[in-house]
């Protein structure tokens, strides 16, 4: 892939017009998986690695015979449209099915092999699953028992497929008793279930169109090449492992590298092994890896790109990954229900627009930055909801209307939820999240702007401010932070750092300490959890209080 020359247009409100000079990929899983088998059989497709078990490989033509027998064994068992789920960590065997449901023409359901009972009968429930995959075991957990106790209370799923003896089954059957199904691009791929920062879990439903170009231009941001081997251990069960990096690595024709779960070793040692120029994964999957004692052990020398999201990247993990590694650092920003993501940095940009920005729409999303109280769009620079609208929109909350038009306007654009602003240039900074949005005494605070100021002491690893009810101003603003062991700290002290940088209404007023912070599967700090520990009294207060 050569360089992203694109040229910025000179905006004069906080509206992104769609960049078409790249083309959507009109095109189904299954048909783009065809079209690269065909291009390049003989090219690793797949290395599945673990940390106890041998590695295992695929070549293009390995996954297309294993994925056209998987969708042939599928519909002897599921007519096309049907739901099934997939309950698993990052088995191989999940992306063959992936495939395989793809060509089918059915919907997959992914599910956190985290989820325990009453979690996952929700999913089956909601999402009107008729069959589900799934591994025996997980992080100790005998997924097959627990299984067992939800199946009873969940009738319609009539089909149960355990992994463990799949693909077999899979290669022993005779595909020339029935023909695959033509599958839309338009036609839903995936049910993805939003990540939960909020409590209350929605099933996106994303299609095949969207979500193999989205990961396209992700890939074409971030300067990927033909035959790119990229490693991951993102979970497979989100938008950045089954998208990003598995369909990614399939539109550039490349190697998936694919971690069984998340080991800072295990991924240290697949770069160096299998000689990656891409490693995708969470700040918080960074700072594992940088902090592994045999990180200086590993020759890294054939990485050239980090990428990460999915939560607030500080500019100083930016800076030490880029100079640790000896790479250049991507950022992406989105959301599940965008197939997911909408705006990127280049690794090419300025350090300034890397650390401050999560960089300019990729192509073919419109982006605007909308006034929370009348929906116009605000100017340049100033702080509105990011919104969105273009091909990679989700078909809809599944058996969710009333969220779906809540989420979507009549005129199309998604409303993220997130608070940002845009430059001039179309560079999008992140300030926070509407429903985090604290208003004291009619004042509107934005924490992450407290966030980024308190993370700069000294003693602070991490700091999370949110709205507490008040009875005199509706809201104060309160502060949990984890700190350095070898430092001490004071409420009072913090309270003075705040007000020598931001005006008096935004320090927060409570501060508390905490050793971990709750968070979901992605890594996301749940602040309504962290409400919660609050008002039960659960968290530890920093000496001087009341600040």
């Amino acid at each position: 892939m050569t360089a992203d020359n694109e040229i910025s247009p000179t905006l004069d409100s906080s509206y992104w017009p769609a960049d078409t000079d790249v083309p959507i990929l009109d095109i189904s899983i299954g048909d783009l998986l065809r079209a690269v088998a065909s291009a390049v059989p003989d090219r690793v497709a797949l290395i599945s690695v673990s940390p106890d078990e041998p590695n295992r490989q695929w070549t293009y033509r390995d996954l297309l015979e294993d994925a056209e027998r998987a969708a042939h064994w599928l519909l002897e068992r599921f007519e096309p449209g049907d739901h099934i789920t997939v309950w698993s960590p990052n088995l191989a065997e999940w992306v063959v099915l992936q495939h395989g449901a793809a060509m089918a023409g059915l919907v997959l359901v992914t599910a956190n092999p985290s989820l325990r009972g009453a979690e996952l009968k929700y999913v089956l429930e909601q999402s009107g699953s008729v069959g589900i995959a799934f591994a025996d075991e997980f992080r100790g957990t005998n997924m097959r028992a627990l299984l067992t106790d939800v199946l009873s209370d969940v009738p319609a799923v009539r089909e149960h497929i355990a992994f463990a003896d799949w693909l077999e089954q899979v290669r022993a059957i005779d595909i020339h008793s029935r023909s695959l199904p033509q599958v839309a691009p338009d036609s839903p791929a995936q049910l993805q279930y939003t990540s939960g920062t909020t409590g209350f879990p929605k099933g996106a439903k994303l299609s095949h169109r969207a979500m193999v170009t989205n990961a396209s231009y992700v890939q074409r941001r971030a300067l990927s090449s033909d035959g790119v081997i990229a490693v991951s251990a993102m979970p497979l069960f989100h938008t950045a492992g089954s998208g990003l990096a598995c369909l990614g690595t399939l539109t550039q024709r490349g190697t998936l590298v694919l971690c069984v779960v998340f080991n800072p070793e295990l991924v240290l040692r697949s770069i160096q092994d299998w000689g990656a120029s891409r490693y995708l994964g969470v700040p918080a999957m960074l700072r594992a890896i940088l902090d592994h004692p045999r990180f200086d052990h590993y020759d890294l020398s054939s990485l050239e790109v980090l990428q990460s999201g999915g939560d607030t990247v500080p500019p100083g993990l930016v800076n030490e990954c880029e100079s640790r590694f000896v790479v250049k650092f991507t950022t992406v920003y989105g959301q599940t229900e965008l197939s997911p993501i909408i705006a990127q940095t280049s690794p090419d940009d300025s350090t300034e627009d890397k650390y401050t920005t999560v960089g300019r729409p990729l192509w073919n999303v419109e982006v605007a930055i909308r006034d929370v109280i009348d929906g116009t769009i605000v100017d340049v620079g100033d702080i509105g909801e990011i919104c969105a609208r273009g091909y990679q929109t989700m078909l809809g909350y599944h058996n969710m209307p009333d969220q779906t038009r809540a989420t979507i306007d009549p005129d199309g654009w998604l409303h993220t939820g997130d608070l940002g602003s845009i430059d001039e240039r179309g560079f999008i900074r992140i300030t926070g999240r509407l429903k985090d949005m604290i208003i004291r005494g009619g004042e509107n605070i934005y924490p992450r702007e407290v966030e980024a100021i308190l993370v700069q002491h000294p003693a602070v690893l991490t700091a999370t401010v949110l709205g507490i009810p008040d009875e005199r101003w509706g809201e104060t603003v309160a502060a949990v932070v984890t700190l350095d062991d070898d430092r001490t700290v004071t409420g009072t002290e913090l309270h003075d750092f705040v007000r020598a940088h931001l005006a008096p209404h935004k320090a927060p007023k409570a501060w508390y300490r905490a050793g971990q912070l709750p968070a979901n599967a992605m890594g996301k700090l749940q602040k309504f959890r962290i409400r919660e520990q609050i008002q039960a009294g659960e968290l530890e207060p920093l000496p001087d209080n009341e600040a």
